[in-house]
């Protein structure tokens, strides 16, 4: 059983430009900003999709983040190749071929197509900026 004391909270990015990426994310996704602060010398935007906050951070004095890898299809499986967080992902109560549609036309990066997963349910990866990777998946 799993232990009722934690309560998902939070995914956090760093972005090297976290107002766009954070207009992104409404953009794309219909995600709305739930607030615009400074916290440590770097603007943190907390944004929300899905019940989830994904909270956006730019460059905090002393910092020197590196590049995140692009993540890539290894046929059966996908992934960065590297330790740490590979993905965070959705699931999409809807028409996900269409709504991938129009993320393409959007110009949204599919490093990952939509295919079959396991099961046979609809899921890609899309591309958000910083090269982050969301999994989307059609829940039927």
């Amino acid at each position: 059983m799993s232990n009722s004391a934690f309560k998902f909270d939070h995914v956090h990015i760093i972005a090297r430009d976290p107002h766009a990426s954070a207009r992104w994310y409404v953009e794309m996704l219909g995600a709305t900003i739930a607030a615009d602060t400074m916290a440590r010398g770097a603007p943190q935007i907390f944004v929300e999709l899905g019940g989830v906050t994904i909270l956006i951070r730019g460059q905090r004095p002393g910092e020197a983040p590196k590049d995140a890898t692009p993540i890539r299809d290894f046929g059966d499986f996908s992934s960065h190749n590297e330790w740490g967080t590979d993905h965070f992902g959705f699931m999409y109560r809807g028409d996900l071929r269409a709504f991938c549609e129009g993320l393409a036309a959007k110009g949204v990066a599919f490093p990952v197509p939509l295919k079959s997963g396991v099961g046979g349910s609809l899921l890609c990866y899309i591309q958000a900026p910083d090269n982050v990777s969301i999994e989307l998946m059609e829940l039927t």
